[in-house]
């Protein structure tokens, strides 16, 4: 058993120091970390070839429903697409990088283009490829069936 005069020499840390510490370092932490971040992250690059393909499906089941033409037009450089005649733009994330395969006729500049479905749901064809760094989605419409599928 230890007696009361050897217990004083004993230096320890105290909860409050502890405290201290850890809430500098989760401030060093949430400040220098988006710093090397800067990218989008693989969760973000799979919601947006989802909501492009979304898109895809919407648009190719709008053609078949309304027996019309419908399509999906892709702006690579503003990161946006439409399904017209809604005039929303769908916003993609900022970093991301875009490229678009389709059909000749369907370029409507080097950096904007469309994937059209018909009533009978084919489609043009194309692939619209998204990718941030080594990662990449490519968004493939299969132009006899329309079908839409993501390979990554």
């Amino acid at each position: 058993m230890m007696c009361p005069r050897a217990r004083r020499g004993i230096r320890g840390v105290t909860l409050l120091e502890l405290l201290i510490v850890l809430t500098l370092m989760g401030i060093i932490v949430a400040i220098v970390l988006p710093t090397f971040g800067g990218g989008v992250s693989t969760t973000a690059l799979k919601s947006a070839a989802r909501e492009v393909a979304a898109g895809l499906r919407y648009a190719r089941g709008q053609a078949i429903a309304q027996r019309t033409e419908a399509l999906l037009v892709l702006d690579v450089d503003a990161r946006t697409f439409t399904l017209p005649p809604d005039t929303q733009l769908h916003r993609l994330p900022e970093r991301l990088e875009l490229k678009l395969y389709t059909a000749q006729r369907d370029l409507v500049s080097d950096k904007v283009g469309a994937i059209r479905f018909f009533p009978d749901g084919g489609s043009t064809g194309g692939r619209i490829t998204l990718a941030a760094g080594e990662r990449k989605y490519d968004v493939d419409v299969d132009w006899l069936t329309g079908r839409v599928t993501i390979l990554d």
